[in-house]
């Protein structure tokens, strides 16, 4: 979220105007005060309520609607996780001005990342499996897909964390941005859970456990809200790169984990719902964003 000079004009002044309170002729630093400034009220409870309104709305919808249909719908949450990463999120952080350089080599650092906490999952399930003798049935490996429910959880962790900064920023410059930013992003945030439930839900997840894992990511947002707060100045030069690392581990997901399983359906009727659905994943972000 690249400033003007108005609004970093207008965020020093609310900065240096809720360092220091004078109360009764008393110097008071709401730092150490024990009492919490209305400002880092707002970004709590915006962050907040953002989480749990994006994360249970994608829940109802997920629940009711695609529960018979999880599988197929792997497509849509491709769709989504991959328009999410190339069309918003990487262009926001090549747009903000940081050096390109760094911004490919934390896009590979992070590929890269992905690449070995996956190696990790597969070594301790050889390694657990390895001349046990048994024969595992055909869900068996569909089951072990576990390991792509929390990567995803991962990659989710990281995004709310820089949405929970982009927050404090919007209202740190002015309340009523901070308002509309945290409505943009539950807007956003729906689509893109819907499709972290639908990859959780493929990976043998529980429909609570989902629910109560997203929802503990979701407390990302708190955190990177706090952060903001507190040290925006130096954290805002982080906020690419925190967008780029939590794309790479979509991106990875999406085409390491998701769609060598969607390549297993090799018959003209089931490729066809396959594209069609990737294609829809990928309107909704863009009319989304559009709007």
């Amino acid at each position: 979220m690249p400033w003007t000079r108005a609004g970093r004009e207008r965020y020093n002044a609310r900065f240096a105007a809720r360092r220091t309170y004078r109360t009764r002729g008393l110097q008071i630093d709401p730092f150490s005060a024990p009492f919490i400034d209305p400002t880092l009220r707002s970004i709590l409870l915006a962050t907040l309520v953002a989480g749990v309104v994006s994360i249970s709305g994608a829940a109802i919808f997920s629940f009711a609607l695609l529960s018979k249909v999880v599988e197929k719908m792997v497509s849509l949450s491709v769709g989504i996780m991959l328009a999410t990463s190339l069309l918003h999120a990487l262009p926001e952080a090549f747009d903000s001005g940081a050096d390109t350089r760094s911004l490919f080599a934390t896009l590979l650092g992070g590929l890269l990342a992905f690449f070995l906490l996956e190696k990790v999952a597969l070594l301790r399930h050889s390694h657990h499996h390895e001349g046990d003798g048994h024969h595992h049935a055909h869900g068996h490996d569909a089951r072990e897909a576990g390991k792509a429910g929390w990567m995803i959880l991962l990659g989710d962790g990281m995004h709310n964390f820089t949405d929970g900064i982009l927050i404090a920023a919007a209202f740190l410059a002015n309340p009523e941005l901070g308002i509309v930013t945290a409505l943009a992003i539950v807007a956003h945030e729906i689509p893109q859970e819907i499709g972290d439930f639908i990859v959780l839900l493929n990976a043998g997840f529980s429909r609570l456990r989902a629910y109560v894992f997203n929802l503990l990511c979701s407390l990302m947002a708190v955190a990177g809200g706090l952060l903001g707060y507190y040290t925006l100045d130096r954290a805002s030069g982080l906020i690419p790169y925190v967008l780029v690392f939590a794309s790479s581990g979509f991106i990875y997901i999406a085409v390491s984990d998701l769609m060598p399983q969607m390549q297993r359906r090799s018959t003209l009727r089931e490729s066809i719902p396959q594209v069609v659905l990737i294609g829809l994943g990928v309107a909704i972000v863009v009319a989304l964003h559009a709007f």
